[in-house]
């Protein structure tokens, strides 16, 4: 079992940085707490007798100029400095994380607009932004207070708007999409939690710059209004005798730099281990919602059905261009071809994962009868997240590293089936069992680290089949595992095919390997399937010469070992390009006039099969 958060403080405390930071803090934060009931009175009292007198045993940092004890002021003043910086960092650290955080909680549009704003603050110095703003809030402590919280505000939003979309992009995000997981929901238990060490250790520190600058702003006159004062105040009093009394400045300077690097080396010492990896506190329960209906639409055991599906983004950016097909009920269906050629955004599209700039369009989108380019997104989002399962390329990334994999199940039965906390838990270690997870249930509470690459990957179909789904998305679930691991990965995934009568589509570079589990192969190249066919017709060769290829490329026991291997000559289309005529033309031995001018459609053959080529089935040799 991983360390508790206990143990992981027990173990940043015992590092000398650690111990002497905190120890250092926490006087600091006491002597907050205790000084002004104790020695208010004795800051307060006047000695015109002891005007501007230097240190002694009567008053160690001698007196100001109406004989007030100055050691006892700079102690008085610990809790007014601290609280204003404390203040500050807060408002600071909310507005960063309201406006890092919008384009996700807000959309892309609003997003943008908090950029460019994001942007042009940060062009300014801090100083300089913590002055504009005093001005505008006026003098005194309120205005100094909403000046530095607001000039820390840029800085700390662009560090979460770089972590945020970091972090929003890896798999384990888009998995939890998948299961209905909203945009807040995602943010507070997905997201801030594994940005949350360089987040807290920025807090500290701004926590730490907040008090450098209120110091600054009340050494000005712009901050602490008589007759209150804080360091700076007394910083700014006792400038005016500093050659004749040093100590009347010197003495809150040494309070400023002690406390500031309290707050910044404490916050680097917790870096190490405040990264919340214990499980965070699980929502409220939810009560049971109704299930999408499931009327079919396009009749039969039609179960997908994708019409001239394209995919877009800026600069004319076109990876998927025009792809059909349908799955129906059961059915294991592969999508095949070199990286590039579309398959995974082809996936990404049907489960409804493709966020702006990428555009996303189709004639018809229809899974269990429901049209996914209309209706509301909730109705999409329970429909997908109870009826569909993305399996993804890379097991280490498709789990939350800072939660227990029991609970990362889990939440696709809290979301979606209305499940208590201990229902859905004990839902996860049953589906860990059913994917052959041994000792399920003390493995649901372990960390993803915690598994090898194998057991991710099944926990990851586990967590597919905490609902009931009526088709698996798996998108090259066994490139990153040995080919040991790899073939108990496909039995499985056909042994769940078999037993719940579940459809699969299988995205694979590898040709060969989908013949194990799959009835019926899509080939794509540069955004189009190019040829389709069943696995027994793939075994005996495609038409398509890209087929072919791939076929080719893949080496077997009666390889020539001394040969060199078989390559697909050039290399693959870009998506940017719209030339005119068939993509795979410029690689093509079989390319002519023809293959440059027009693009071939995809139509069946004389055999049955799709293919789209203008010289399907002729071998190289055959040309005369």
């Amino acid at each position: 079992m991983p360390a508790s958060r206990g143990s992981t403080w027990h173990g940043v405390l015992r590092t000398p940085l650690g111990a002497a930071t905190a120890a250092l803090l926490a006087a600091v934060l006491l002597l907050a707490i205790v000084a002004p009931p104790l020695w208010s009175g004795r800051a307060a009292a006047t000695d015109t007798g002891q005007i501007l007198a230097g240190a002694s045993p009567a008053h160690w940092m001698g007196t100001d100029s109406l004989g007030r004890d100055i050691f006892y002021r700079v102690l008085v003043a610990t809790r007014l400095s601290v609280q204003l910086a404390l203040a500050a960092a807060g408002i600071g650290v909310l507005a960063g994380l309201l406006l890092g955080t919008a384009p996700l909680l807000l959309g892309a549009r609003a997003g943008r607009l908090a950029g460019a704003a994001i942007n042009i603050a940060v062009a300014f110095p801090g100083l300089l932004l913590a002055l504009f703003f005093a001005v505008i809030f006026g003098v005194g402590s309120t205005g100094a207070l909403l000046a530095i919280g607001l000039a820390i505000a840029p800085g700390f939003a662009r560090l979460t708007q770089t972590l945020t979309a970091r972090i929003a992009g890896l798999d384990f995000v888009a998995a939890a999409r998948i299961a209905g997981v909203g945009r807040v929901g995602l943010l507070v238990r997905h997201i801030l939690p594994n940005a949350a060490e360089p987040l807290v250790v920025n807090a500290t520190i701004a926590a730490g710059n907040a008090l450098l600058a209120f110091a600054g702003l009340s050494f000005l006159g712009l901050g602490v209004q008589p007759p209150e004062y804080d360091w700076g105040r007394l910083l700014g009093e006792g400038l005016s005798s500093i050659y004749v009394h040093p100590a009347a400045a010197l003495a809150p300077g040494a309070a400023v730099i002690v406390a500031g690097l309290a707050f910044n080396l404490f916050g680097e010492a917790i870096a190490k281990g405040i990264g919340l990896r214990g499980p965070l506190p699980a929502p409220g329960r939810r009560e049971p919602r109704p299930a999408a209906p499931v009327a079919s639409a396009t009749g039969g055991e039609t179960l997908l059905e994708v019409r001239n599906l394209r995919v877009g983004f800026p600069g004319q950016v076109t990876p998927v261009r025009g792809v059909s097909f349908t799955i129906r009920r059961g059915e294991a269906v592969a999508l095949v071809g070199e990286s590039g050629s579309g398959k995974s955004l082809t996936a990404l599209a049907v489960a409804q994962l493709i966020e702006e700039p990428g555009d996303v369009r189709a004639d018809g989108l229809h899974f269990l009868g429901a049209d996914l380019t209309t209706g509301a997104d909730r109705e999409r989002r329970l429909l997908l997240g109870t009826s569909l399962a993305m399996i993804f390329q890379d097991p280490m990334t498709s789990f939350n590293p800072t939660m227990r994999v029991g609970r990362q199940l889990a939440e696709v039965a809290r979301e979606h089936q209305g499940m208590s906390r201990r229902q859905a838990l004990e839902r996860a270690v049953d589906r860990l069992r059913a994917v052959r997870v041994p000792a399920a249930r003390r493995r649901a509470g372990q960390f993803p680290h915690e598994f090898s690459g194998g057991m991710r990957q099944r926990a990851m179909i586990g967590m597919g089949l905490m609902a009931a789904p009526a088709l698996i998305i798996a998108d090259e679930p066994t490139t990153a595992l040995d080919v040991t691991v790899q073939r108990q990965v496909l039995r499985l995934l056909a042994d769940i095919r078999a037993a719940d009568d579940v459809a699969l589509l299988l995205i694979s570079h590898d040709i060969t390997v989908v013949g194990q589990v799959c009835d019926r192969v899509m080939v794509m190249y540069a955004g189009r399937v190019v040829e389709e066919l069943t696995v027994a017709e793939l075994r005996a060769g495609g038409r398509h010469p890209y087929t072919r290829a791939l076929l080719a490329a893949v080496p077997d026991m009666a390889t020539d070992r001394h040969a060199p291997l078989a390559v697909i000559p050039g290399r693959p289309a870009d998506p940017a390009e719209h030339a005119p005529g068939c993509a795979f033309a410029p690689r093509c031995a079989l390319a002519d006039e023809q293959c440059a001018r027009a693009v071939p459609p995809l139509a069946a053959d004389g055999t049955g099969r799709r293919v789209a080529c203008w010289h399907a089935g002729v071998q190289v040799g055959d040309l005369s």
